[in-house]
């Protein structure tokens, strides 16, 4: 569904990819993981138009995407939740997830994407959105608001970043959703949420150093990333590409 090639990106003197090559199919919901700093936000914002790499090229579902712009890739399909909560400030929670919906959608339809993500209709469908909501709440409301936009890739930059270990399930069930029809690529810096994935990638250096099943990229991650001291200096032995179980 996604196809990235030979992606290359220098702001101002940094590399942020170098060569960086991935994909994602239909279906399936890949694990970015990466050390803050990696650029795992910054491949997002490539993904969505919002920064031009310098070579390289982006396919969705097997169109080249590379000159589209913004409004174009989220006609497409493409939806990404930021890792920053809501700052839409005086809409309520009802009108915040219907417009996001292309087509519109009735009470009972935002009634269940707020329930998918475990909040209760009831108490959340006419509150206002402002600083009286948490963190998590804001949160659980914006994959909401994706859940609406039915994407056929939804980019989920930290989506369990504030989020209780209760709630954290009913958030899983939700991304699980979200590639029943499509696909997801989940970007994240804990190990916490790998476990619903099916792929994994450990982005450092400017390249994705690993691909892995789930398990044995979380592995990796504790064993060498949790409290490495040279983020982005890997060492050239540690680089293995393509699809391993290490």
């Amino acid at each position: 569904m996604l196809k990235i090639r030979n992606l290359t990106l220098t702001l101002g003197e940094k590399k942020i990819f170098d060569d960086v090559s991935l994909e994602v199919t239909r279906g399936e919901i890949y694990a970015l993981l990466g050390r803050n700093g990696t650029g795992k936000s910054t491949l997002a914002a490539v993904i969505l138009g919002l920064i031009k790499p310098e070579k390289g090229d982006i396919y969705f579902e097997d169109e080249l995407i590379n000159d589209l712009s913004l409004t174009e890739r989220a006609k497409r399909g493409i939806i990404l939740a930021w890792q920053k909560n809501i700052t839409v400030q005086g809409l309520t929670v009802r009108d915040y997830v219907r417009v996001s919906a292309p087509n519109g959608i009735s009470d009972a339809e935002v009634e269940g994407h707020l329930e998918a993500v475990g909040l209760s209709c009831g108490e959340y469908l006419d509150r206002v959105i402002d600083g009286k909501l948490s963190g998590g709440e804001r949160k659980r409301i914006e994959l909401a608001s994706v859940l609406a936009a039915k994407p056929k890739l939804a980019i989920l930059d930290e989506p369990d970043s504030g989020i209780d270990a209760v709630s954290l399930v009913m958030v899983e069930s939700a991304i699980r959703r979200m590639a029943q029809d499509g696909a997801v690529l989940l970007i994240t810096h804990t190990e916490d949420i790998l476990g619903i994935s099916t792929r994994a990638g450990i982005l450092c250096g400017a390249r994705v150093i690993r691909e892995a099943k789930p398990d044995a990229a979380v592995q990796y991650f504790k064993n060498h990333c949790d409290y490495c001291e040279t983020v982005n200096t890997p060492r050239l032995d540690e680089i293995i590409t393509g699809s391993v179980n290490p």
